[in-house]
Parts: structure tokens; sequence; C-alpha cells
């Protein structure tokens, strides 16, 4: 026991050392990183992680210091580590989205981003470059109504710098964005930016309203800004406003989808007979998407031809399962022809679809 007790003491002090030393490292380091010594800072923190490689909050905080360095590619291998050790810190998983989008990991970047904000990654002083981040994102995966709903929210945070409205303006006319736009494009995304951060804002239509006629008078045959007034519109419930603008956007633009289906969006409940020229048409134009196919069945179903409208309706359930409305209307139509079990199921899935959208 002598012999063994000397031993033991040793080993407890090697460890206090290491202990006393890791404390001691981190303590410097974030010493470092508050006074901006970022070299330090990162040298530190990975001599403390060389002892304790399983520190998720060391990986975290190395990597927002290498984050700062602009050296993102280290940054992203070091909160990979933090989201390896800690997968439920949402903070952590913006972090690695807006380093792997520095290095134009565009997939991954937005999937991360977006889990992180499920997770309840939003923090103050981070949320405004996360949602930026994340509608630039969007706009370079074409995503943009996706985009413009993300933006929307940065422009209701009070986001109004150049480089968010011209973000904004370019989900509201679809345009992909572009490191050195010409002048021309510049200005009319300006514009339409100005007045969706107007719109977004509902701080004050009336000049959001003044603002998008402006720059559909002053842009007359611009792509989209007859469209993007026209769903302005039609969200104050301006709906002949909103479907002469829409029937201008197609006579720019002869192909256009959305606008055809904006019309018969109008039309389904007071004109479905007016409307479904309209929605045929863009199901021709548009033969694999939902909305399509939805706008035809419904104004189908709206027509009293609900043997027509149940196969567009199931069509439009295929292509996109999660939309709710699709399977109320659906059994509107099925318990119009007898099909009660079908009926019941629609509606229960509505109910579902609807209820979890709340959560």
């Amino acid at each position: 026991m002598n012999q063994i007790a000397p031993l033991v003491v040793a080993v407890l002090c090697v460890k206090g050392a290491l202990s006393q030393s890791f404390d001691d490292l981190v303590a410097r380091a974030a010493a470092s990183a508050e006074a901006n010594r970022l070299d330090e800072a990162a040298a530190l923190y990975r001599k403390a992680l060389a002892q304790r490689p399983s520190w998720a909050e060391g990986w975290w905080k190395l990597g927002t210091v290498l984050y700062d360095k602009d050296d993102f590619a280290g940054a992203a291998m070091a909160l990979g580590q933090a989201t390896r050790q800690a997968p439920n810190v949402g903070v952590a998983w913006v972090m690695l989205g807006l380093a792997e989008a520095k290095l134009g990991r565009t997939a991954e970047a937005l999937r991360h981003i977006e889990r992180g904000r499920a997770l309840g990654g939003e923090q103050e002083g981070l949320r405004r470059v996360m949602l930026y981040q994340q509608g630039l994102l969007l706009l370079q995966l074409g995503k943009f109504g996706e985009a413009q709903k993300v933006l929307d929210e940065l422009a209701v945070d009070g986001a109004d710098e150049e480089e968010a409205l011209l973000a904004l303006g370019y989900s509201v006319l679809g345009i992909l964005p572009q490191p050195a736009p010409d002048p021309a494009t510049r200005q009319v995304a300006l514009r339409a930016g100005r007045a969706e951060y107007l719109a977004a804002r509902r701080s004050d239509l009336e000049q959001a309203q003044r603002e998008y006629a402006q720059l559909a008078g002053d842009f007359p045959t611009t792509h989209n800004v007859q469209f993007a007034y026209g769903r302005f519109l039609l969200a104050q419930h301006q709906d002949d406003e909103a479907v002469r603008a829409f029937e201008r956007e197609i006579k720019n633009s002869p192909n256009h989808v959305l606008a055809r289906l904006g019309i018969a969006g109008v039309k389904a409940a007071t004109d479905p007979a007016g409307g479904l020229p309209y929605a045929r048409e863009a199901l021709r134009l548009a033969p694999n998407l939902a909305e399509s196919h939805y706008l035809v069945g419904l104004l189908l179903l709206n027509s009293g031809e609900t043997q027509k409208a149940i196969p567009e309706l199931e069509q439009a359930r295929r292509l996109e399962p999660g939309h709710a409305e699709v399977y109320f209307q659906l059994g509107r139509a099925y318990a119009a022809v007898g099909r009660s079990e079908d009926a019941a199921r629609a509606r229960a899935e509505f109910q579902r679809l609807r209820s979890a959208s709340h959560d």
C-alpha cells in the first residue's frame, strides 16, 4: 500500500495539472477572442480541444473565431464537429450553414440553416445575417416564392440596407442574384424591393401601393413587374385590379404560368367557367405543377363537373401530398359522388395537415 499511494498521488496531480491547464487555456482563449486577437484565440482553443476533443462548446467557439477570421473552410470543419457533438443546438447548425454558404455549398448551407432555425437557433445578433443568407441561398436555387417569404421576415425586422432591398427585389421579380447586375436590372430590382419592403412591414400600405403602381407605370413591359403588382393587389383584396395586372403580364410574357394561375384563383369562387381556360392553359404550359392540376380540379368542381374534377385533384395530391387544400376539395368531390369513406379520409388528412401547420 505504501508503494501504491505515491503512484495514486502522482496520477491525481497529473490530472489536476491537466484540468488546470485546460481551464487556463479556455480562459486565455476567451480573453483573446474578446480582444479580437483571433489567431491567438484559435490556437488556444485548438490546444484546449486537443485535451478534450468531445467539448462541443469549444468546437463552436473555435468555429466562430475561424469564421470571423474569414477561414470558412476551417470554420465549417469546427462547426461540423460542434453539431456532431451537440446535434440539438440550433445556433451551431445556423453558423455551419453560414460558413458553407461562403464556400459555395448552396444546398448543404440551406439545409443546415433551415435545420438550425427549426431547432431555435435564431439568436438576436445573428438573425438578420441568417435571414439574408437563407434568402440568398433560396434565390440561387431559383426558389423565388420561398425566398420572398424569408426576405419579407427580414423586412419586418427593419432591414432596409441596399443589399437587403436588392435581394428582396430579386425575389419579387424572379431574378437570379448577380454579382454585378447591369444598372437597369439593379434599378428595377431596388424599386421592387423597396415596394415589397413597405408591403411586408404593413405600416404604410398606401405608400406601398403607390410604390408598386409607380413601378408598374415606369417599367410596364419588364418581365414580372405587372405580375408582382398583381400579387400585391391580390393581397389587398383588390381582385379586379389584380386580374388586370395579371392580364398585362400575360400580354408581356405570353407563356406566364403564374399570372394565369392568379387569374384562375381569383375566378374560382365567382366565375369558375371564366377561370377554367386560364387554368387549363397553365396546365398545358406546366403539366407537372401541382397548382395547375389543383386549380383545374377546383374550377371543374365549382362548375359542377365533379367526375372530371376528381382526377385533377388526385394528381395534385400525388405531386404535392402536403397541400392541405387539395384534401379539402377532394373531400367535397368524393362526398358529391357518394364516396363517403374516401371523403372522410380526405377530410381527416386536411385537418391533420392544418393542425401540423399551426404547431
